[in-house]
């Protein structure tokens, strides 16, 4: 993505930011509008200049999330790469790691909507379908070659509902949640 030269491309950019962190956050009916232009330092009559809607504003900010998260995953798996970790056991340690459990904010962006999807307009479903499939298609670069490619759905909705369920139950119970399933895939799948 370029980045951003013109004042409105960095303000754009900026309501960008707050909207994709505040719908981990909050879910995307938990932030209204005018909240995110305020924390973004703007007046909320600034935000059509910027979206045509406030669902063109939620798509773009799923979209933002999950290229961010997506960025992140991958930097984390080329670094493991160069300290001789498999680009798998990498992806697992890092999605299910325990920092996870309350960082909905800055993380996967299909784990902290995934159930909120289907009651989203087209045009965000839309957008958060595609944040599925990049996933999908990240854990399958990563399983072993000897690993039928199908099995990157079953991986994806493995690291989703653990993350979730880990959420749910907080504390030591979500550490110990996401600790028996890292150590479950990467012995199925990386052994």
């Amino acid at each position: 993505m370029p980045t951003p030269t013109s004042r409105k491309e960095l303000t754009h950019d900026r309501i960008l930011d707050v909207a994709s962190r505040a719908i981990r956050r909050a879910g995307y009916d938990g932030v209204g509008l005018a909240t995110i232009m305020k924390e973004a330092g703007l007046t909320h009559g600034g935000f059509y200049a910027h979206f045509a809607s406030r669902d063109a504003l939620l798509a773009e900010a799923t979209q933002r999330a999950g290229r961010d998260t997506g960025a992140v995953l991958v930097e984390l798996l080329r670094q493991a790469q160069t300290r001789g970790i498999s680009p798998f056991s990498a992806l697992v340690n890092a999605y299910l790691a325990d920092a996870q459990l309350e960082n909905a904010e800055c993380g996967c962006v299909v784990a902290a909507l995934a159930s909120e999807i289907p009651r989203q307009t087209e045009e965000v479903a839309s957008a958060a379908r595609a944040r599925v499939l990049g996933m999908v298609e990240l854990v399958r670069r990563t399983l072993p070659a000897s690993a039928d490619t199908s099995q990157a759905q079953v991986v994806t909705a493995t690291l989703v509902g653990t993350l979730q369920l880990a959420r749910t139950l907080q504390g030591k119970a979500g550490k110990a949640w996401l600790a028996n399933v890292r150590a479950s895939l990467i012995q199925q799948y990386d052994a």
